[in-house]
């Protein structure tokens, strides 16, 4: 798995053009708009369902659309209060990863399960991203495992509680296909996992628990809320009297490249990566092309 992941990281940092910015929002919108055909079509036929979902007699056949459209055919028996909240989840999950990866590699990422999902989807006959859209919350709670939810607006747990929660709903869905007898279908949450598993295993197997993984998770926090304050409020650049009573400017993030700030720059995204050696910042120009610290 480690030698997988590293050359997955390879793979992104020379493809830095096999990406689609905002992927989510596509994702997103592309849910809705199947979800309103489903809902408005007559005669009791979910028509956005029946001529976009993954049917692979369908796809041998010349139907090759399929292989695409299945990505935004969502769960079919959600009503539209869960299905708005499964949108806000996708979105608020899917927009943190590419915030922190690049819309490089977050792209590879969700692919990478959109092929897996194809291949289990010829031996099963059909397919759905609903698992793989689920296991994002795996790499998120990975790479912010503090940052605390407020579970039904109340009740604060902290992501990697929740993950666990997570495993454990995947966990049921396994077995419960299996006493079924559905032995295929099983497979369907086991591929979610397995693309999670090809970007995180060697993370997983070096220990979140030690001293420089706790620095690091703290860094990716702050960094996280840091990233939602510019979104809402804009960058703020916060200035103090030093003792020969001038006033200085503070800064947040400086890239470990060029030496750019967050307050030399205010518009310039700033990003740590997860590779390198210690707590290192990088701005947008050089996330994807600097020489990884060890």
């Amino acid at each position: 798995m480690r030698t997988i992941q590293r050359w997955l990281d390879r793979f992104c940092l020379k493809h830095p053009r096999l990406s689609i910015p905002g992927l989510m929002r596509y994702i997103i919108i592309g849910n809705v708009i199947v979800y309103l055909l489903n809902s408005f079509s007559l005669g009791g036929t979910a028509l956005g369902s029946a001529y976009l979902d993954f049917d692979s007699e369908a796809i041998l056949h010349g139907q090759v659309w399929r292989l695409v459209t299945f990505i935004f055919v969502p769960p079919s028996s959600q009503n539209v209060f869960f299905f708005a909240i499964t949108l806000y989840f996708y979105y608020f999950i899917g927009t943190a990863l590419e915030r922190e990866w690049g819309s490089n590699k977050f792209t590879i990422f969700y692919f990478f399960g959109v092929l897996l999902n194809i291949i289990v989807g010829f031996l099963l006959g059909r397919a759905s991203m609903y698992y793989v859209n689920m296991s994002m919350f795996f790499a998120f709670a990975t790479l912010f495992p503090n940052l605390q939810f407020l579970l039904f607006f109340i009740i604060p747990v902290k992501a990697k509680w929740l993950a666990w929660f997570d495993a454990a709903y995947f966990a049921f869905a396994v077995v419960q296909y299996l006493l079924a007898g559905r032995f295929l279908l099983a497979l369907m949450p086991i591929v979610a996992v397995l693309n999670y598993l090809l970007f995180f295993a060697s993370d997983i197997f070096d220990g979140f628990s030690s001293a420089k993984s706790r620095v690091q998770n703290q860094a990716r926090q702050a960094k996280f809320h840091s990233a939602q304050g510019q979104r809402y409020g804009g960058p703020k650049v916060v200035n103090f009297h030093g003792q020969s009573g001038q006033t200085k400017s503070q800064y947040i993030h400086k890239c470990a490249v060029c030496g750019k700030t967050d307050a030399t720059d205010p518009n310039m995204e700033f990003r740590y990566c997860s590779r390198c050696n210690g707590y290192y910042c990088y701005c947008s120009d050089h996330i994807n092309s600097h020489v990884h610290i060890q």
